[in-house]
């Protein structure tokens, strides 16, 4: 399994695999608006994990300066438990720490127990904050 920058030849499965794994997503978060808003940024923290074929999963990060974030974790039901998601995050906990970063959040629905236990393996832990939003119009 190789991680290595998003390109645009992987547009179509990163689009399809979003889909098939993040079914509730709301509009404003539209896999291919996204991916075109992440590739605008320009800051080479959007990676995928592929078999040589195939697109496995994906993470994107973000970095201001203050915080990381990690964003869009997403592995295929074809290559799960096979420690793909965590080679994944791993990388890009790993991106981060080398531009300087000194704390990664991520955001998880809150009924995802599965996923919560994911990251809890991972090291992250459920911190009490309410987390807030507000689309822009944009």
């Amino acid at each position: 399994m190789l991680i290595r920058n998003y390109v645009a030849e992987d547009r179509d499965a990163v689009v399809d695999l979003w889909l098939a794994v993040f079914p509730r997503s709301t509009g404003h978060n539209d896999p291919g608006t996204s991916i075109d808003r992440k590739m605008a940024a320009d800051d080479g923290l959007f990676f995928v994990a592929t078999d040589d074929v195939n697109v496995a999963g994906t993470v994107m990060a973000g970095y201001d300066g203050h915080r990381g974030w990690l964003y869009s974790v997403a592995v295929s039901l074809a290559f799960r438990r096979r420690g793909v998601g965590t080679r994944l995050v791993r990388h890009a906990e790993s991106e981060l720490t080398r531009r300087g970063c000194p704390k990664v959040n991520l955001q998880v629905i809150a009924d995802n127990s599965e996923v919560v236990a994911f990251y809890q393996s991972l090291g992250f832990q459920v911190e009490e904050r309410i987390s807030m939003g507000k689309l822009t119009g944009e």
